[in-house]
């Protein structure tokens, strides 16, 4: 390829398209290291779009986060020089259009033309023909390129493959690494009248109670949204809160709460909910979203490691600040915003709010610790040095009968372990664990 000139000035201003959005936001992730929900949210043009063109976006910047490392791959091998930091944003719109040409399926003819159309529209006038040139290469040879790359290991940071190899085994890293590949289904839980709302929605029913559909589409005008039949929740987020039992009418302190997911649960199952988060943002989006489904919740903003109950309770959830490991087929950004260092620090964190969640119990009292990450320094190695520091709590395990008879999600300990490429059958699952710990004294 010939030397690159320097960007021009852009010459127009044209009306934001889904494509124009996706390459900030992708810039935004990847160089900003902002989450892309975040980014979304803040991105101006993102709300001005039509909803199917919102979507489309999303699915755009996903697609890139999901095959960076293949899509970055195919690029170095069309370039004989990598491209300078001054054209990153021509970098990213290859990236987008080779997740449209090779991911996607859009026929060539759009997947270019749009691409160089972007690069004109931004005023990398002298780069249009190297985006053309590069991605008409790849809609001949990039099929076959495709095949023959290692996509499990392409896609997955060095530093998480290792940590997964060292905890579950290659084999299973390549299966974990493969389903984050996929767009996750939209799962939900209902209130109540699980058979009418699976029919209503055109759902399958999973094991655990959960219903599961296709994702994609406006959640907003499915049947019940607005009644506050149901909320959306990934069916392994839903197995913490069932682990109590029966607690109509009991107290549950919920701490690090919002969104709010397991506090709509507890509250559903008829418990007297306590949800605490130190994030008033977070909390009022919590508030809003309990109060959609109709659902009363005491809520107050507070440092769960600070805050006390005025009495001990009896049962206390805990669902962590963590990594999110757990859950990259729902937030593909995750890999390119995480590092082994957050997981050390997050670790510390966890170690605090176990010990103050503890502190909360009643003699006798449940405490479900829970995490979406698949690093065990945020699962199971929390809970193994807790016991060893002789914290006065012991296991309860969990039966498999609990969540709906999937017993390759029970560890030999008794503890919940998911792991992505579970139910691959039936589209996957996200990976979380949790543990049950009974207090002893």
């Amino acid at each position: 390829m010939h030397p690159l000139a320097a960007r021009s000035a852009p010459t127009q201003t044209a009306p934001a398209t889904a494509r124009s959005v996706a390459i900030d936001l992708i810039g935004a992730v990847l160089r900003r290291k902002r989450p892309l929900d975040d980014a979304i949210e803040a991105n101006p043009q993102m709300s001005g779009l039509p909803a199917r063109d919102r979507a489309f976006a999303r699915l755009l910047v996903a697609t890139v986060l999901r095959r960076l490392g293949q899509v970055d791959a195919l690029i170095a091998h069309c370039l004989n020089t990598p491209l300078p930091s001054r054209a990153a944003m021509v970098h990213d719109m290859l990236r987008l259009g080779i997740a449209q040409l090779l991911f996607l399926r859009t026929p060539p003819h759009a997947a270019v033309a749009t691409t160089v159309d972007l690069a004109d529209l931004r005023g990398f006038l002298s780069h249009k023909g190297l985006v053309n040139a590069v991605l008409r290469r790849l809609s001949q040879e990039g099929p076959g390129l495709v095949t023959q790359q290692d996509a499990a290991r392409l896609n997955t940071p060095a530093w998480l493959w290792r940590a997964w190899c060292e905890a579950y085994g290659e084999e299973v890293t390549r299966g974990i690494a493969l389903a984050h590949l996929k767009e996750a289904p939209l799962d939900i839980t209902v209130r109540a009248d699980v058979e009418k709302w699976r029919s209503a929605l055109d759902a399958i029913l999973l094991p655990t109670g959960t219903l599961r559909r296709p994702g994609g589409g406006a959640i907003m005008s499915l049947p019940g949204y607005n009644e506050g039949a149901w909320w959306v929740q990934d069916a392994a987020a839903a197995m913490p809160a069932t682990l109590f039992g029966a607690i109509a009418g009991q107290r549950v302190i919920d701490l690090c709460a919002a969104p709010g997911g397991k506090t709509a649960q507890l509250a559903a199952m008829g418990a007297q909910v306590t949800a605490v988060d130190r994030s008033p943002r977070r909390l009022e989006r919590l508030n809003t979203n309990l109060a959609r489904l109709g659902l009363p919740v005491e809520s107050l903003v507070a440092d769960a490691a600070a805050w006390r109950p005025s009495e001990p309770a009896r049962y206390v959830l805990l669902d962590a600040p963590c990594t999110a490991t757990g859950a990259i087929r729902r937030h593909p950004d995750v890999p390119h915003l995480k590092t082994a260092e957050d997981v050390t620090r997050l670790a510390a964190v966890q170690e605090r709010l176990v010990a103050a969640a503890i502190e909360m119990l009643a003699p006798g009292g449940l405490l479900v610790y829970c995490t979406c990450s698949l690093e065990p320094e945020e699962g199971v190695q929390q809970v193994q040095r807790l016991l060893s520091r002789g914290a006065p709590v012991r296991r309860k395990p969990i039966d498999p009968a609990e969540i709906g008879g999937l017993a390759q999600c029970i560890t030999p300990d008794g503890d919940l372990r998911t792991l992505p490429n579970h139910l691959a059958e039936l589209d996957g699952i996200d990976g979380f664990y949790a543990a049950r710990l009974l207090r002893s004294d």
